[in-house]
């Protein structure tokens, strides 16, 4: 059976959506089936991410409503045959299913792929409960800016259920420059949101190069690339060190 993992983050402008996007092609690259899985349904734009814009011609409610299998609605991406995409609907953000229809939905993914990333939108509302309600575990994806990790730390406190070592931390945006000025440590993130560190992600201007170029960031930057290859080893259970930033 395989794995869902919900990816959170207190507010927008953390990465979490990159991290979603090229965790999800590391782990393609790695040999597993890979899912993405936009839960976002009033601004969905991970298939922009993953370089599919526009491919995407059936959302997870018409595999839900019967209208087409998983399989139909699911995109593989082009170079990289290994990973999916299914997309959210587009909706006035009230919620648009049950969750038993989730729950069936979820089962369905467990049982034709490896892992699902699952997108959750920035904050705690209709989204994020779609994500992490069905998650064996959750990635909270931050910055090392005061705000971003007070929103993580309250996010945490929403994470409650999962067991002990199921949620961790990830950082993104890291400069070395800038934690210097800031007289701050990657310690003093993870000490603040109270989580385990999954891994870091260092800033990099070739990543938005990349998400406006719907091109995947490891064909043009390895350097950048090694981090989220670092992470989806770690998620296969390999032990790799930490980035140095």
């Amino acid at each position: 059976m395989g794995k869902i993992i919900a990816v959170v983050s207190g507010k927008g402008g953390t990465g979490k959506t990159s991290f979603t996007a090229n965790t999800g092609l590391a782990l393609a690259a790695l040999g597993y089936r890979v899912l993405c899985l936009d839960c976002d349904i009033t601004l969905r734009n991970l298939d922009l991410a993953l370089g599919l814009s526009d491919s995407a011609l059936m959302d997870f409610s018409d595999v839900i409503e019967g209208r087409c299998t998983l399989a139909e609605a699911a995109v593989n991406h082009r170079k990289y045959p290994k990973l999916a995409l299914l997309t959210a609907p587009v909706s006035d953000g009230r919620p648009p299913y049950t969750p038993r229809q989730m729950g069936a939905l979820f089962r369905l993914i467990r049982s034709e792929y490896d892992y699902c990333l699952v997108d959750a939108p920035a904050g705690l509302g209709l989204g994020f409960h779609m994500a992490v309600d069905y998650a064996d575990s959750a990635v909270v994806v931050t910055t090392t800016d005061q705000s971003a990790l007070r929103d993580a730390q309250r996010t945490v406190m929403e994470l409650q259920r999962f067991p002990a070592g199921s949620v961790h931390l990830v950082v993104g945006r890291v400069q070395r420059r800038m934690l210097r000025a800031l007289h701050t440590t990657i310690d003093d993130a993870i000490d603040t949101a109270g989580l385990p560190l999954l891994g870091v992600i260092p800033e990099d201007r070739d990543l938005s190069y990349a998400l406006n170029r719907g091109i995947p960031l490891r064909e043009i930057n390895d350097y950048a690339a090694r981090a989220y290859d670092n992470i989806a080893k770690r998620i296969a259970g390999r032990r790799v060190p930490l980035m140095r930033i």
